[in-house]
């Protein structure tokens, strides 16, 4: 009978040893104990839906996480019901393309448990309702971050240009059109950056003369096309041939040009504008009101109220693509941001002057499905934003212990 207890154990030791080494610990979370079969486990799961680095060490890092998310649900007292981890299981295995018992069958044959599937599975599903839980309600996506999204992915403002602008007086009033073109034609063979500056701060009739002209970054898709595609073909300091606006002549000298992203099939952009006339452009009188409106709104729907004393035609208010808006109002709105006013232009022979305010940028879409699915888009980055912010959170917090 000795003989036999001896045998058994020279028999059996050697499974015995490795089931304790499978189920050693080899890290712990907060005193939650990690086995080196769950590490075994995960990487054979890991290498089997082909994640990029599967290995030990990555399966004992997502193990950690695990740990710290599950944690985290207990404290919110979230729990994934049995059904709703079935369903899980069933859309897991019908990536590809399987029922839930023929790829559990596949996963067996591989040497992977059920239970690796489950707690995969049961994992991910608690953590996002962790997030939105928490992160929900600040995740939030607005239609102005929208319009924004929908601009990068049509493409537009792939090229931006730096300008120096001349606006000069050209009214038909004898010799100021021909006094304008005379000077128009001397300031177009002009190729230094810095003289053309001082013809700037001298001869142009626009509000940039006080910064010698130069203007901030524009977005190309901004402007006329006409105009784009005259920048484009200018090297730096060149300047371009006169463009005709109401009651002046335009020049522009490249300083510099930009592409901040790779060109792509744009959809057209609407630009929402609001255009005021206000008679007196000649006497002053108009500056002054135009001063006073500037200190009374704060958007495009305040000029309502501030035109319901006026004439209707005086308030023209709307959202057109740029090719219908007039040429010199649409260069003018190429220089603003949202919210922003001009009063650079005029009217009726100087007459009147245009209180210019840019609503907004809208880029057209065909279809409302379109919007939404960028703001899930958008909001599901924010949300894994904030889920990776909370998870280091949690570890930093946390006691783990490796080895």
């Amino acid at each position: 009978m000795r003989h036999l207890f001896i045998l058994a154990i020279i028999v059996f030791w050697p499974f015995a040893a490795l089931g304790q080494s499978q189920f050693r610990t080899v890290a712990t979370v907060d005193g939650a104990a990690i086995t080196a079969f769950e590490v075994d486990q995960r990487t054979r799961f890991l290498r089997f839906v082909r994640t990029p680095g599967a290995g030990p060490d990555l399966a004992r890092e997502q193990l950690i996480e695990d740990a710290l998310k599950l944690a985290a649900a207990r404290r919110l007292g979230l729990e994934l019901t049995p059904d709703g981890l079935e369903r899980g299981m069933e859309e897991f295995a019908g990536r590809a393309d399987q029922e839930l018992d023929e790829f559990l069958q596949t996963l067996r044959a591989e040497g992977i448990e059920e239970s690796t599937l489950r707690e995969f599975v049961r994992v991910g599903l608690t953590w996002r309702e962790v997030v939105r839980t928490r992160f929900g309600s600040r995740a939030q996506v607005s239609e102005d971050e929208i319009d924004r999204a929908v601009g990068d992915e049509n493409g537009q403002a792939a090229i931006r240009v730096l300008l120096i602008e001349i606006i000069l007086p050209a009214r038909p009033i004898p010799g100021e059109r021909e006094d304008a073109a005379a000077q128009a034609e001397r300031l177009k063979e002009i190729r230094s950056i810095s003289a053309f500056q001082e013809e700037a701060r001298v001869l142009s009739a626009s509000p940039s003369r006080e910064r010698s002209g130069r203007l901030d970054w524009l977005n190309l898709s901004d402007l006329p096309r006409g105009i784009s595609s005259v920048l484009l073909g200018l090297s730096r300091g060149e300047v371009t041939e006169p463009i005709e606006l109401e009651n002046a002549l335009l020049l522009f000298q490249l300083r510099d040009i930009e592409e901040i992203a790779a060109p792509q099939e744009a959809a057209t952009s609407a630009i929402d504008y609001a255009a005021l006339y206000l008679p007196g452009a000649l006497d002053g009188s108009a500056r002054g009101e135009a001063l006073r409106i500037r200190g009374q709104i704060d958007t495009c729907d305040d000029l309502y109220g501030v035109a319901q004393s006026k004439p209707p035609e005086a308030l023209e208010r709307g959202a057109k693509v740029t090719a219908d808006i007039p040429q010199d109002i649409a260069i003018e709105l190429a220089k603003l941001d949202a919210g922003e006013i001009s009063t650079s232009l005029t009217r009726a022979n100087g007459q009147t002057l245009v209180f210019l305010m840019l609503c907004s940028r809208v880029p057209t879409l065909d279809d409302d499905s379109d919007r939404e699915a960028i703001r899930s888009r958008l909001r599901a980055r924010r949300l894994a934003g904030f889920a990776d912010g909370f998870l280091a959170e949690l570890r930093a917090q946390a006691v783990i212990i490796e080895g």
